[in-house]
């Protein structure tokens, strides 16, 4: 399975058996996940200029999925005694994927979130999966890869845009903090590299930092059991994936208004058969 993707870097990891259920139970599943990464690429412009959020190849990447089925779900698990209800817990998922006979699989999306996010993500899954709602769940998140190269891709962005000081990040619509200012010319005296090689450590510092959503922070919490037993599929998004042929003006990425979300309101859920 992914033969494709992980030719072209992908990290493609499964946990609990979901080898097997993939294969046997959602082989469309299978060809959709394919082909909503297989098209997925990000020019170096969205890394830049999206803010502290997604970048626009994710909210693409959303939008393909959504346009697949994919779709939000709010699942709503309830206590009832002698017809008396105790408890009502709700898990909303961003992407859900139902299939005829009832069968459902849960995907997120962490491309640059707070690293506990994904313990979010896993106990929802093993509750979900626990209570017959879900059979499998898939995160997908940076690669090992792309948050290797995070810092040689914004410096060959930075060196091929010339870039030699704040006022040109300004010309970008980049405006870093005071705090930024000073580590950039902190690491440019220090070390006595130009602009260009100092300011995409602190860039990439700030924002795809060693305490955001990336894979080995994932895998750090699947192999301590978090999730456990519900089955899983890992999808690490590699630094191939990041273009530097598309120009794109990073002030207009940055200032630019936000996409609206693919689906502003979790559809219902149908009633489904065992996972």
């Amino acid at each position: 399975m992914f033969e494709d993707l992980a030719e072209r870097g992908f990290q493609i990891e499964f946990h609990s058996h979901a080898t097997a259920i993939l294969s046997v139970d959602f082989p469309d599943a299978i060809g959709e996940l394919g082909a909503a990464l297989g098209a997925l690429s990000i020019p170096i412009e969205e890394i830049i200029g999206s803010g502290g959020g997604e970048t626009k190849g994710t909210q693409r990447l959303r939008r393909a999925l959504a346009e697949l089925g994919w779709h939000k779900v709010n699942f709503t698990i309830e206590k009832r005694i002698n017809g008396v209800q105790r408890e009502s817990i709700s898990h909303e998922v961003d992407h859900v994927r139902t299939f005829p006979d009832g069968r459902v699989i849960a995907l997120e999306i962490e491309w640059n979130n707070k690293d506990p996010f994904f313990d979010r993500d896993l106990e929802n899954f093993k509750r979900l999966h626990a209570e017959g709602a879900i059979s499998v769940g898939v995160i997908v998140t940076r690669g090992a890869s792309l948050q290797r190269d995070m810092i040689p891709l914004v410096t060959r962005f930075a060196v091929e845009r010339g870039l030699s000081s704040i006022d040109d990040l300004a010309e970008l619509g980049l405006t870093p903090t005071p705090r930024q200012r000073e580590s950039v010319a902190r690491r440019m005296k220090s070390s006595g590299i130009p602009f260009a090689e100092a300011w995409p450590h602190v860039f990439v510092a700030d924002k795809y930092g060693a305490a955001t959503t990336h894979w080995r922070k994932l895998e750090d919490r699947v192999h301590r059991g978090v999730g456990n037993p519900c089955p899983l599929l890992l999808i690490g998004l590699p630094s191939t994936i990041v273009t530097f042929d598309e120009h794109l003006d990073v002030g207009a990425i940055a200032q630019g208004e936000e996409e609206q979300e693919i689906l502003a309101e979790p559809i219902p859920l149908p009633p489904a058969s065992q996972p």
